[in-house]
């Protein structure tokens, strides 16, 4: 059986499994007694990633099958300060999972979603998790905090999304919230409106946000960047996923 590298983002872990990605993703999210049911996000690596930091090869010599002949699911190479130390030419296919197990996979794009105008809301996934808003693009977000970082807070690399904030983005103290299903829109309509007030480009809503965030609310994709470069993984429209991924849609949205 083939043995497969995963970068998983909830939580940060290097895993090696004989299970291909779509297996896996059910397997991660809901078939583990150690970890409770729920959504999962996990990279697809080139198997033939290495680095020193990591003991891959004993990872895949310790992933054998069962005396019964069934793949061994997991096995955890490294828990702690992962994403900095993989190289994103390693990163292929980014699967979302649901907390059901369904998987969407997205690929990788050479191009960043168009600038808009107005406020952004962000969520960081790994190797921290806070809920951030800020007057910044996604690249010059990446930029102030991994790059050239303002302060002295930097990370050495970071996944991220940026949620929807609808009319909130261009009207905080008086958009209509529709169906925006955050928690304390009161507290994130004065984050925002600080924003417009202070000279600042990024204001903490919670530091100790969980990584997980609902599937609908992704505004474009997925980032994740280190110091040399920054790469995107775009969401399908809602159209297209209703169309083409019904099924994981429905799931994501229950």
């Amino acid at each position: 059986m083939d043995v497969h590298l995963y970068l998983s983002m909830m939580p940060e872990a290097l895993i090696a499994s004989m299970l291909p990605p779509e297996e896996f993703g059910v397997y991660y999210a809901v078939g583990s007694a150690k970890k409770s049911r729920g959504q999962a996000m996990f990279f697809e690596l080139n198997p033939g990633f290495r680095h020193e930091y990591f003991d891959v090869e004993e990872g895949i010599r310790r992933c054998v099958p069962h005396e019964d002949g069934s793949p061994k699911r997991s096995i955890y190479i490294s828990v702690y300060r992962v994403l900095e130390h993989v190289s994103l030419e390693a990163l292929q296919t980014l699967y979302l999972v649901t907390q059901d197990g369904r998987s969407l996979a997205l690929q990788s794009s050479s191009e960043m979603p168009q600038e808009t105008s107005g406020l952004h809301l962000y969520q960081e996934i790994a190797p921290v998790h806070p809920l951030v808003v800020s007057t910044l693009g996604p690249r010059q977000f990446y930029e102030l905090i991994v790059k050239n970082p303002t302060s002295l807070l930097s990370l050495p690399a970071v996944c991220f999304v940026e949620l929807r904030l609808d009319q909130l983005a261009q009207d905080p103290e008086r958009g209509a919230v529709g169906d925006l299903p955050y928690s304390n829109i009161t507290h994130l309509r004065q984050c925002l409106v600080d924003l417009r007030t202070k000279i600042v480009h990024t204001k903490m809503v919670n530091r100790v946000e969980p990584a997980s965030f609902p599937y609908r609310t992704i505004k474009s994709g997925i980032f994740v960047g280190n110091q040399k470069r920054l790469t995107y993984f775009p969401m399908p429209s809602q159209n297209e996923l209703r169309t083409h991924h019904y099924r994981w849609w429905r799931s994501a949205n229950m």
